[in-house]
């Protein structure tokens, strides 16, 4: 039997590459959008030739201004900060098996003259010169993201739609709209497959395995685009699972787990406000992804969903009547939800919450408890 060939891009040359067991399906010939730097079309490339300095952008990028690249968008509040950490010492008092490395939170309001759920009437450069007040605690501590992780999953499909780097259709918005709806591992599955060219399946060879590799960092590398100092230690690029993953994604993963999802609750955070403030690749994008985080606080039936995102989380605190775009994730050792929330009678507000570690039932505790001390100190409209 004749041994297999491998192509540049990873293909087995005997067989078209939608017969191609290695999953290097889908030869991305534009991996970070130039649209963001704006520098040149550049030449078609093959998976081996993307190392990330041939990724890093040349020009500013356009939705940027020129904040120093250790600037974090939001402005260190004293009286936010002081109001936080009454709240952790009121939380760590009602739950004393929580440790204070097991919870980090990030937590930024919206005070006038401040302009944030505005539909993209700011145009980008205005909107990034605002810095809100807000406070954190562990914001910059790398914790594992749960199904978190699928916003930025969602932001990343968004921008490979708006560069006709992928192209629309029926299963890929079911698929969109179950990852962030209905926090479907299945559809996330299907989401990174259209956004990196990969598959899941059995182990694979060196060379075959690093190209998928170099694939499957594509999100990755586009979030390294942004230039956002919050993503600078994060790594997006690992389905999520219910069982666990085999084959090559165990491989990818690392022996002890060290190639795992990680974000902090800052990146988190900056990611919502861009989409909220409706600079997340475009106004319409924004609006649509918003559309998908939209949380009815009074749905009966959601809540007597036991999976629902609201009961065990922020939204369990909040009167019916609020408005609140989220995506919670969890499993049995972290919870975690992260919102941007329009109460009655009180400013706009973003909030981000990670726990690790608790017993079942502290987790569906936990976050509720906080959003209900943090709604009391959201300072009020006026």
């Amino acid at each position: 039997m004749r041994p297999k060939l491998y192509g540049a891009a990873g293909h087995c040359q005997q067989h078209p590459p939608w017969h191609n067991p290695y999953g290097c399906t889908l030869p991305i010939t534009c991996p970070i959008p130039r649209r963001l730097t704006g520098g040149p079309e550049p030449q078609d490339l093959e998976p081996q030739d993307l190392e990330p300095q041939d990724l890093e952008p040349q020009d500013p990028i356009i939705h940027e201004t020129q904040l120093p690249v250790t600037t974090l968008f939001f402005q260190a509040d004293a009286d936010l900060q002081s109001q936080l950490d009454a709240v952790l010492d009121a939380t760590w008092a009602a739950f004393p098996t929580l440790a204070n490395n097991q919870i980090a939170v990030t937590w930024v309001c919206y005070p006038a003259p401040f302009a944030i759920n505005t539909g993209g009437a700011l145009n980008p450069l205005t909107f990034w010169e605002q810095r809100p007040p807000g406070a954190s605690y562990r914001g910059v501590e790398l914790i594992y993201p749960a199904s978190v992780v699928k916003l930025f999953y969602l932001v990343a499909l968004q921008e490979w739609l708006e560069r006709d780097m992928v192209q629309s259709g029926p299963e890929l918005e079911r698929a969109m709209t179950d990852m962030i709806v209905d926090s479907s591992n299945d559809a996330t599955s299907y989401v990174i497959d259209v956004l990196t060219g990969t598959t899941s399946g059995p182990e694979l060879p060196t060379g075959p395995f690093e190209t998928w590799q170099q694939q499957r960092n594509l999100v990755n590398r586009y979030l390294a685009s942004l230039q956002w100092p919050e993503l600078s230690t994060v790594n997006v690029n690992q389905k999520t699972w219910c069982d666990g993953p085999y084959g090559r994604e165990r491989a990818f993963l690392g022996p002890a787990y060290d190639n795992r999802n990680m974000l902090t609750t800052n990146a988190v955070a900056r990611l919502i406000h861009s989409i909220v403030g409706g600079v997340s690749i475009s106004a319409e994008r924004s609006h649509a992804m918003m559309r998908l985080m939209r949380r009815d606080l009074t749905d009966a039936a959601l809540r007597d969903d036991p999976e629902n995102p609201i009961t065990r989380f922020l939204g369990a605190a909040l009167p019916t009547s609020t408005a609140q775009w989220s995506k919670a994730g969890w499993t049995s050792r972290v919870h975690h939800d992260a919102a941007y929330i329009e109460c009655d009678g009180k400013v706009p507000y973003l909030l981000v919450i990670f726990t690790e570690g608790q017993s079942a039932e502290d987790n569906r505790r936990i976050l509720p408890f906080m959003s209900a001390e943090i709604l009391k100190v959201v300072p009020s409209l006026g």
